[in-house]
């Protein structure tokens, strides 16, 4: 795809969503964004979501702690830790821009008040756009994917977006959908209200979601 040259606003990156596009870089060193509109879109199924023996028993388990846009740039900065990495300096600064207009949310996983894991992503009436989730401990990407789903039904979302398909994302539930069925999803959720707001899902209603795959 041809390289976009205009300077990219929080703005524009509303438009690309709304329009079924999302950006990436390269590199982490790349300062340049592209645009990508894939033929197949991952997207979880909100009634879905496959909550295991093994992650059910993590979750009943405790010993964490979930949040709530506690930590955007601290998660942020962990999804970009790692050899490869799409988020580049232009990304981290628009999305902290869109966080602080409640466009941008993140959800974390703590555990002895140390950051494990998370996911962070954008918001658009009943649309969560994922944009990528990170892990310091087996498992607690997991946990956050849980949590987000569950208040993602709670708030009455209706299209979790996870841009592409992979095997760790089909496991728990994802599915690959074709580009025209995903523009639909996409102007239905568009068409509703809704607001990622706290507090978080108790475990106990995360455990809920074992119910649909038992």
């Amino acid at each position: 795809m041809p390289r976009d040259t205009p300077e990219i606003t929080p703005e524009t990156l509303l438009m690309a969503y709304a329009s079924g596009i999302f950006p990436m870089a390269e590199a982490r060193d790349d300062p340049e964004i592209y645009w990508v509109d894939p033929k197949l879109r991952g997207v979880f199924p909100l009634d879905g979501f496959r909550l295991s023996r093994s992650l059910a028993k993590i979750i009943r388990r405790g010993g964490y702690e979930v949040t709530l846009n506690r930590d955007f740039a601290g998660t942020v900065e962990a999804c970009a830790a790692r050899e490869t990495t799409w988020i580049n300096t232009p990304i981290r600064r628009l999305y902290s821009e869109l966080h602080a207009d409640r466009y941008a949310h993140s959800l974390e996983v703590w555990v002895d008040r140390a950051l494990v894991g998370g996911v962070y992503g954008v918001t658009l009436g009943t649309a969560f756009f994922g944009e990528s989730m990170f892990s310091r401990r087996r498992d607690m990407s997991k946990v956050a994917l849980a949590y987000l789903v569950t208040l993602l039904r709670q708030r009455g979302y209706t299209l979790f977006d996870t841009q592409f398909l992979t095997d760790h994302l089909a496991s728990l539930g994802a599915i690959e959908i074709p580009r025209r069925q995903y523009h639909t999803l996409l102007a239905d959720a568009l068409s509703r209200p809704a607001q990622l707001i706290g507090p978080v899902p108790q475990s106990s209603e995360v455990m809920h979601l074992r119910s649909q795959t038992s």
